[in-house]
């Protein structure tokens, strides 16, 4: 069975302004304690589209079993991050600004997994193609 990751945004709507706290919490369950060697929680901002992509962490969180109690990397974490003022989410049409939280978990014998959990930053108008007309 596959390890099961869950992320929780408490803002039911997924939509902040620059300086808002994100408020998050997530969970890894489906897998035995013992197998849990390391858990990554990220914000972070990456661009998708024509050219070179380009990833920017905002919040980094790593833990190993060392610092959680018992040992037990599954049990529910929480985390909060001021969210910085750019770059905004952009939903354009040849370059896109998405903003997520990431967690992985690093099993036993090298294997990962992860989830990524989309949210919005700012509002900027939704892009629309340009059609040009004929001269």
């Amino acid at each position: 069975m596959e390890p099961l990751i869950s992320i929780r945004i408490r803002n039911q709507h997924r939509s902040f302004q620059p300086g808002e706290v994100l408020e998050c919490e997530y969970q890894i369950d489906a897998v035995k304690a013992e197998d849990v060697q390391a858990a990554e929680a990220s914000v972070l901002w990456h661009t998708e589209g024509k050219g070179d992509e380009d990833l920017a962490v905002h919040y980094f969180e790593r833990r190993t079993p060392g610092d959680a109690e018992g040992g037990d990397l599954r049990a529910l974490r929480c985390f909060q991050t001021v969210l910085p003022p750019s770059p905004l989410t952009y939903p354009g049409i040849i370059l896109r600004i998405r903003w997520c939280v990431r967690v992985r978990a690093f099993l036993r014998r090298g294997k990962e997994v992860f989830l990524e959990q989309t949210f919005v930053l700012g509002s900027t108008p939704r892009a629309t193609e340009v059609v040009e007309q004929g001269a």
